[in-house]
Parts: C-alpha cells; structure tokens; sequence
C-alpha cells in the first residue's frame, strides 16, 4: 500500500471516529508526521492533498521544508519536538505552530523571537500527563499556572495543549486529563494522539492527531 492509500484509510478512519463521538471531522486537524523522511517521500502526501505536516528537529525541517514550501503554497508546519532555547529563533521563522512550549525559558525566548520578526505562531503547551522524568512537559497540576504565565506576563496566545501518554499505558486516562486541563486553562485546542490511538484521541476531544507511521510507514 502507497502512502496515498494510507493516508486516505486515516482520513477514514478520524471521520469515523469524530462521527461516532458526535464531532464533526473538519473539527479534527491531521498533522501528517514526516520527521525522518526525506522531500521525495513527503511529495506523495502533498499530491494527495495534505497540507499539514510535523516535524521534530528544527535542524532538520530546516533542510527540506522551504522547498517544498516553494513548490506548493499553503503549507502549515507543526514542531512536535522539543526545542531549546538557542533554536527559538530558528523556530519562530519557520514553524505555523510550535507544540512544545514546556518551560518558562522556552516561553521568554519565544516571545523575545516573536516580537523581534513580527511572526506570531500559534502556540502550544505540552503537558506531562504520566509525568515520565525522562519525557518533556509540564505537570498538570502546573499547567494553568504556566498558561497564565505566558498570557498575562509573556503576552503569548497560547491555544491549546499537547500530550504524549507513556507508551505501555491506556491512553484513554491521559487524553481525558488532557481535555479536563484545557478546559480549566482556558484553551481550545488539543494535540493528542498518534499512529497507534489517534481514534481514541478523537473519541476524547482531539483537535489534532500527529499520524506519522501509519502514512508513511516505518522509518
């Protein structure tokens, strides 16, 4: 099966999913994961109409996207990765929407970058559920405090929030904690859910889900 026919049994899939659950599926965004592949593997999913796309290494979007961007306009770029502070710059020039804002010296670098180039991209916080010490994020119980923080300090419009569950857990708990957390922050979106459990995303109020396997196979 090519990466048109995947991509098309996800498109299927998240509108079932979002039926099921009531939702409309234009209220669920596909974020096409393409870290790792190179431009000739990305240029199918464009041709089959997909226009948002994650990248996890600033470094490496960096290398492929403002071709493809030339070549096709319209494209929205999520960074699903971490960032450090010294890529902030680069990030701001690059990203639509940076999901990863998980620390207050993220948050200021950000903010210095965004006023400096008069770029505003949307913005996401990302959130520890299963509070992993190995995995980026921040604690839930400090998720409304730190969205207040880069509101009414930062001046940021951070609108929405983002998740990664521990691998070997139900997801379900993590995503559902997810949506609990963005309605006491005050916040809309939600990016939850990968290639394996992006229909439960959907089932608990995913906004985006960040499919990469499942369209492009295994890296």
């Amino acid at each position: 099966m090519g990466i048109e026919e995947r991509l098309n049994e996800v498109r299927t899939a998240i509108a079932k999913a979002a039926k099921d659950g009531g939702r409309s599926p234009d209220d669920v965004t596909l974020v096409a994961v393409s870290k790792t592949f190179d431009a000739d593997a990305i240029r199918p999913a464009i041709l089959a109409g997909q226009r948002v796309f994650g990248e996890n290494r600033v470094q490496e979007a960096q290398g492929k996207w403002p071709a493809l961007r030339d070549e096709t306009p319209g494209i929205e770029l999520h960074l699903i990765g971490p960032l450090q502070s010294n890529k902030a710059a680069d990030a701001v020039a690059l990203f639509d929407v940076i999901e990863t804002v998980d620390r207050e010296k993220i948050a200021r670098a950000l903010a210095d970058e965004m006023k400096r180039q008069g770029r505003t991209p949307k913005l996401y916080v990302q959130v520890n559920t299963g509070l992993e010490p190995q995995k980026a994020g921040i604690a839930p119980d400090d998720a409304k405090a730190f969205v207040g923080l880069c509101r009414n300090e930062l001046g940021l419009a951070v609108e929405g929030l983002m998740c990664i569950p521990p691998a070997e857990e139900n997801p379900g708990p993590h995503f559902a904690l997810l949506a609990k957390l963005a309605a006491r922050c005050g916040v809309d979106k939600l990016s939850m859910g990968m290639s394996g459990d992006y229909e439960t995303a959907v089932a608990f109020g995913a906004t985006s889900v960040r499919v990469g396997s499942a369209i492009f196979g295994t890296r």
